[in-house]
């Protein structure tokens, strides 16, 4: 690849369609961020058994960045293609593929969460509070997994905005189900009141309704979740996308066994680089419940940070799938180039602010003075990191949404489980580097990927991928 390749107009086409995706991000991340302040309401305990019970929830649901990254691959190649109906037949598959996920799942992790949280966690107030966020976590898996089908359907055909409204429209749901469930018909007037709303409380009025703590986040998710897959569905009515024919319901075995390979190493790469996360999370949970609490709001920040870039990136792959479908390799390549500015812009900016503010972001997610002082050294890793993170996000969905789903999955699980965890362990636990030097072994996952995608993509063999 050339270093001088840039254009107007392809830069406008991605942040065009990477805006509503960013701000559906932004969105679920500040929904995210609220939910763990409430949470954090209710002490250490609760937050540190909400944040491993999220985490170990999402290494199920991560299966759905399988489904989402087959359904939208073959989607913006079939629009390229123009081959219309099998954009409909790919969101199909992407629901057979649910369904197969889903049921397992939900019935193995409704059954065994507290062995689940045991496996993970020391500390027996919060296995307690974990099995119990988990066991009603479950019963959301086939609607987290269904809106990542949808989420990938509506972004390969470049409906983009279709992705957002629905997205602020659940977590808005999710967040006022938090309040009511978490506190209760008493504590959400409290809540509200000293938010200078008194008035939001007035639907939890009618009966009274018990504090349900960290059940009540749980619950609220799951119920926000199923929201999110009725609008979606509400939506394959609109006229732009009765072309695409998502009535027009057709089985292909070949079709589905292709969406199967594009998926699954992108869904076990979610998973097992979850499950290292989990050890990660096991790893400092040993430390301590405040630095396990520390690292939980650490993670948040930094998942806050990186969700646009993920937008820059999901748009960038619908290009590069589209324009590969049209035959037109160049116009691919110009998609990469937009995307890596515009990802470097957003994640750089986050980066000045953790580097050089961290005791103003902190503080605003916590009150905690131990949780601020441990989290101070911990943001700046994570700030420098953002650059990194930025090229390897990117090209990582560049690559996918050309049809190369091993190469990246393959190399992510690598450095996760034999260069980020060791190191990890080794900084906070050998040499007694604590929760600083857990998030140190960050480095070690974040930087090599971040280099092998782009000696990967400069390669330029994507360009030659059939789907």
């Amino acid at each position: 690849m050339k270093f001088n390749k840039f254009d107007k107009r392809i830069s406008s086409e991605i942040i065009t369609l990477a805006i509503p995706i960013i701000f559906s991000n932004l969105s679920r991340v500040v929904m995210g961020l609220t939910d763990m302040a409430m949470v954090s309401r209710l002490g250490a305990v609760a937050l540190a058994a909400t944040g491993m019970g999220s985490l170990l929830l999402w290494v199920v649901m991560s299966m759905g960045i399988g489904v989402r990254t087959a359904v939208q691959t073959v989607t913006s190649r079939r629009l390229g293609q123009k081959i219309f109906h099998e954009c409909g037949h790919a969101l199909h598959n992407g629901i057979i593929l649910v369904l197969i996920i889903a049921i397992p799942a939900t019935l193995f992790g409704t059954y065994y969460a507290h062995e689940i949280a045991e496996l993970f966690l020391d500390d027996l107030l919060v296995i307690s509070q974990c099995a119990n966020y988990i066991h009603i976590g479950f019963y959301g898996v086939f609607f987290v997994l269904a809106a990542f089908a949808f989420q990938g359907f509506y972004t390969g055909v470049e409906e983009t905005k279709i992705h957002m409204k629905v997205t602020i429209v659940s977590n808005i749901i999710n967040v006022y189900l938090n309040a009511g469930l978490i506190y209760g018909s008493e504590g959400i007037k409290i809540f509200f009141e000293k938010l200078g709303f008194p008035h939001l409380a007035i639907f939890w009025q009618w009966y009274d309704f018990p504090a349900m703590a960290v059940k009540g986040a749980a619950l609220a998710t799951v119920i926000a979740s199923g929201w999110a897959v009725v609008q979606y569905s509400l939506h394959i009515v609109n006229e732009k996308i009765k072309r695409y024919e998502p009535f027009r319901f057709q089985h292909s075995a070949t079709n589905l066994i292709q969406q199967i390979k594009l998926g699954f190493p992108i869904g076990a790469q979610e998973v097992i680089s979850m499950m290292g996360f989990a050890i990660f999370y096991k790893i400092i949970g040993t430390i301590g419940t405040v630095e396990l609490a520390t690292s939980e709001v650490i993670l948040n920040i930094a998942h806050a940070s990186f969700m646009p870039a993920v937008g820059v990136g999901m748009a960038a792959a619908t290009l590069v799938g589209k324009y590969l479908g049209e035959e037109d390799p160049d116009n691919a390549e110009l998609s990469v180039w937009a995307a890596l500015k515009w990802s470097l812009i957003i994640m750089g900016s986050m980066g000045v602010l953790f580097i050089f503010g961290p005791h103003l972001v902190i503080p605003i997610f916590s009150n905690d003075p131990d949780i601020i002082r441990l989290g101070i050294p911990c943001l700046q890793i994570v700030g420098v990191l953002q650059y990194f993170d930025a090229i390897g996000l990117t090209l990582f969905f560049v690559l996918t949404g050309a049809g190369n789903t091993r190469f990246p999955a393959a190399v992510n699980m690598s450095i996760c489980w034999l260069m980020f965890l060791p190191l990890a362990y080794y900084l906070s636990t050998y040499l007694k580097m604590g929760v600083v030097g857990a998030w140190l072994g960050f480095a070690a996952w974040i930087v090599p990927f971040a280099i092998i995608m782009a000696l990967k993509v400069s390669t330029g063999s994507w360009k030659e991928i059939e789907v």
